[in-house]
This record gives structure tokens, sequence and C-alpha cells, in this order.
């Protein structure tokens, strides 16, 4: 149930934000959505970096919160922040470490004074450790996790084949299950605490399964992981006619039957090959065969075809027609726009906005 008859989930939470460029703005935004009042501090004289380097992201990632322009080596632009932190429950930042100490507003000085604080450093490789001070993005922490060792495509060499900033967006959602479980153990110890969220520990955390999966297989080495990461029979994107492609993933013994039943995938079809070991090691030819008798066919035809089979299968939807998919639309996930409207969070919750939290704000009305 969503609406204005409860209160939102964090209804009453006041955080201040010092974060810049993408992974403490997604997270803040997703505390926005969820109720919570986001105050972000920007630099003068242009504010948060991404204003100028990529407006459109500024604005994905900063909708229905609040703005303070303020100079943070003033002493009067200090003492107003000072005391809108007194006010905050949470305080997040995402500079090198070492820059918020100089500032006066590093979490060991400002977690003594306000115990109830929940203090969130974003960084790429942690406060302490011989990488802390590196500067980095979004590939140089995959690499060093060791993804993108095993990305790309399967003859080539590593490459961040993945289209979206996979570190940032998952540094900033472990920031987010962090501090919400830092909020729900301050109200039974009535203590808050500091969180030091590294980009590259967040990414490392997310290879678990991979890391599992070969160390039962016995893939030790890279050429053996990459292939068991990037080359997996009735897996993948594949072309249709007109340059449209669908997506299948007949893993599971039962559904790659349900996909012989579909198409004549001979001489893959028969029993021999009912188990996944044994399509594994034949994986390339049963995709080149899939491709073959895709190529000719219409994409939306072939989805009807898989889903009355109920195979695993979507068709791959470009960004400017996401919107329009009717999944969506019934869901309704999208806020206003007529060109490439962002998505809502995901997760509807009792008390939520549904039309949205708003724009971003601009920087002639920081202080609105």
């Amino acid at each position: 149930m969503t609406g204005s008859a409860v209160s939102p989930p964090l209804a009453g939470i006041t955080v201040v934000d010092f974060s810049e460029l993408l992974p403490g703005p997604f997270f803040t935004q997703s505390l926005a959505e969820m109720g919570a009042r986001v105050v972000k501090i920007e630099r003068p004289p242009h504010g948060d970096n991404v204003r100028r380097m990529g407006p459109g992201v500024f604005d994905a990632v900063n909708r229905g919160k609040q703005s303070l322009l303020v100079d943070l080596k003033d002493e009067a632009g200090r003492a107003e922040v000072h005391a809108l932190i007194a006010t905050a429950d949470i305080v997040v930042e995402s500079y090198r470490p070492g820059v918020m100490a100089r500032l006066g507003f590093d979490a060991a000085r400002l977690c003594a004074e306000f115990p109830r604080l929940v203090y969130v450093s974003l960084s790429g490789y942690g406060q302490e450790g011989p990488w802390a001070g590196l500067p980095g993005h979004d590939i140089n922490y995959l690499a060093a996790a060791g993804v993108l060792a095993v990305s790309g495509v399967p003859d080539g060499g590593p490459a961040q084949s993945f289209g979206l900033p996979v570190a940032d967006l998952c540094g900033a959602m472990y920031a987010l299950s962090s501090t919400l479980a830092a909020l729900y153990q301050r109200a039974h110890t009535g203590q808050g605490q500091y969180l030091d969220v590294a980009l590259a520990d967040c990414a490392l955390h997310w290879m678990n399964p991979r890391v599992g999966a070969w160390r039962e297989s016995g893939a030790i080495t890279l050429e053996a992981q990459r292939e068991a990461t990037l080359v997996k029979p009735a897996y993948g994107a594949f072309a249709c006619r007109g340059g449209r492609h669908v997506s299948i993933a007949a893993l599971e013994d039962h559904f790659w039957a349900r996909l012989c039943d579909a198409l004549d995938l001979a001489p893959y079809g028969g029993d021999e090959f009912r188990a996944m070991k044994a399509r594994k090691d034949v994986a390339v030819a049963i995709n080149r065969r899939i491709a073959e008798l895709l190529a000719d066919r219409e994409a939306d035809e072939v989805f009807a075809l898989l889903q009355r089979h109920d195979v695993p299968a979507a068709p791959v939807v470009e960004p400017s027609h996401v919107s329009g998919l009717p999944q969506f639309a019934h869901r309704d996930k999208f806020e206003a726009g007529s060109l490439l409207p962002v998505a809502r969070y995901p997760v509807a919750m009792a008390g939520m906005v549904p039309g949205g939290v708003g724009g971003a704000p601009a920087l002639d009305n920081a202080r609105d």
C-alpha cells in the first residue's frame, strides 16, 4: 500500500550529503525517495562537478534533494554546516581520505560530538591501506576486484562490457543497506557509527558467487575462469531479422528440454545433451546453432514462440523504448518525462510518494 495516509519509511531522517559524482548521490537519492530529507552541500562557484560534466546524470541522481552552496573553507560557512549536522541523522561524504579532516568535518570529530550520527564515507579503496589515496573510477575498481579480468567477450581481452558503472552502483547499494542497518541498530543501542564503504571492496564481495563456482569446478587459471563465466550453452543475446535481438537463458536441464521442443537444435537435442555438463562441453557449437536458427526470424515471433514453450527469454529492449515496455508500464515504474524518463525507486513501500520526489535542485536556488 502506498499513499499519503502513511508516513514514508524514512520520514524524519535528515541527511547531510557532501558527496559528488555518482556513487554517493545515487545512494542518497534512494534515501530521498524513501522519504529522508537530503541536504546536498555544494562547493562554490559551480557546485557538484557533475552539474557541468553531465547535467543529465546530475538531474537523475539528485531528485528531491535540497542544495546548500557553501564555502567550507570559510568560518561562517563551516559554522552553518556544523549547525545543520547537529540536527542530522546521517552524514555522507565521498572525498579522498583526509579531505574531511582538513575541513573539520571528519568522522572521528563529528561522531564524538554527535554519538547518534551515522557517518558514511564512500571512496574507491577505503580509508586505509596502500591504495587508499589513489584516484580512480569504476573501471579501476572493477580491475582491482578481479571483475574486469573475466569480463568482455570469450576470445578477447578484458573489457568493461557491461553498460553500467557496476562498482559505483554496487558501492551505492552497499552504502544504502549498511546505513539502513546502522539506523536499525541505533534504534536499539542509541549509538550511531562510522561506515567505511570502499567501491573496490563492494565489487569484490559481488565476486563471491563466481569464486564459489570456480572452486567447485577447479577453474584456477584465468583462461578457465573466463571460459566458465563467459561461455554458457543456450545463454546469450541472439540476432534476429532486422538487427533486433532476443536474449535466451535455457541453463537448467528442464528449460533446455523446452528449448529443444521449440527449436530444432539437432544434433544437440538428443538424450546425450540433456545434462548441463555435456552441453557445457559444446557450448560454442550450441550457441552457433541457435544463432543460425534465429537469424532470419522476427524477434517478436521468436519471443512469442519461446513464451509459449516457457523458455527464459526476453527481447533486447533499447533504452529509448524501455518506458514503453508493457511490463514496466503496468507496474508504473517511471516518473513523468516524454523522452527517457527516469525510473522510480524499484520497491514500493508504504508512504512513498506515488508521483516521485520531483527534480534536482537548481544551483541558483540552492538555499530554497
